[in-house]
């Protein structure tokens, strides 16, 4: 038997002269929570598509729980997904919604009531659907999503439009999940959120895999930050010339400049700065993250 929930070599997705995705190659093994992040366009949705039997690869092979992406009937009823949004039935209520899902897809409709609690909807059970916030439709979505039960749990976006708390609740529901079993594979733009939750990563950019494997591998590989603000931004550039020279990677991001290097650095640095006629606003040494790997690997500003 195998122990990958996803297992695909050089996948591939053309459309015309464009790659959407360009020979992928990457593994989620059972059990755990992987992470699929890249910048918007990179290939992401069409990828999970794929691996639903959504659209056809151009090339390229696949395995969803040990069966071939090329006979999705085979896997998909062990398979829970929620791609690009969910929709339902305005009229009818969440439960009512659930229900007619779990028997168009031939589950059992008992476990709708407490698949509604445990997405935080039982008090809104009984409400339309048109009625609820963006929100409410994706704690709706992910409940669809595990009608099934399934051994394989694929999210895009599944926090989209939940405030703080909604969000939290959505990683302690995808936590249990996979401690007991389940496999996730969920892409999110809320890259704080992946690195909490997730145990592998897979990274696109422009279509293809920049990085698969275990999440504590590649924050091993990454340099500590210093973050530094000027009093104006037009001194941003001089900065981000002041760290160049003395040989460290920089980038100019969200009005500050991210520099490559240990925290004992930045006392160089402010001096450096202070050289220059440059009175700095903040200087934060940062230990690596995820998202300044991402914005790295990604060459994403």
């Amino acid at each position: 038997m195998s122990n990958t929930a996803i297992s695909v070599t050089d996948l591939s997705k053309r459309y015309g002269d464009r790659m959407a995705v360009s020979h992928a190659t990457f593994e989620v093994p059972l059990g755990t929570i992987c992470g699929f992040v890249g910048p918007n366009g990179s290939g992401k949705t069409t990828t999970m598509r794929m691996l639903l039997g959504l659209i056809t690869p151009t090339g390229g092979t696949g395995e969803i729980l040990g069966q071939s992406i090329e006979h999705p009937e085979k896997y998909l009823p062990q398979v829970g997904a929620m791609i690009e949004g969910p929709a339902f039935y305005p009229a009818l209520s969440g439960s009512e919604n659930l229900k007619y899902l779990a028997t168009l897809g031939g589950f059992s409709t008992d476990r709708v009531q407490h698949l509604l609690d445990q997405v935080g909807l039982g008090d809104r059970a009984k409400s339309k659907y048109k009625t609820y916030s963006l929100g409410m439709k994706q704690r709706l979505g992910i409940a669809a999503a595990l009608l099934p039960n399934p051994k394989l749990l694929m999210l895009d976006e599944p926090t989209n439009g939940l405030d703080p708390e909604g969000i939290q609740e959505v990683r302690a529901l995808l936590r249990s999940l996979a401690n007991d079993g389940t496999s996730v594979f969920v892409s999110s733009h809320l890259l704080s959120e992946l690195e909490l939750i997730s145990d592998y990563l897979v990274m696109l950019r422009k279509g293809e895999v920049v990085f698969t494997g275990k999440m504590s591998d590649l924050m091993l590989d990454q340099q500590p930050v210093i973050i530094a603000k000027a009093s104006h931004d037009g001194e941003l550039a001089m900065l981000l010339k002041i760290a160049e020279n003395a040989g460290h990677r920089a980038i100019i991001r969200d009005g500050a400049v991210h520099v490559e290097g240990p925290a004992e650095w930045a006392v160089d640095f402010n001096r450096a700065a202070f050289d220059a006629g440059i009175t700095l606003s903040q200087l934060t040494p940062q230990l690596p993250n995820l998202e300044e790997t991402f914005f790295e690997m990604t060459g994403e500003n």
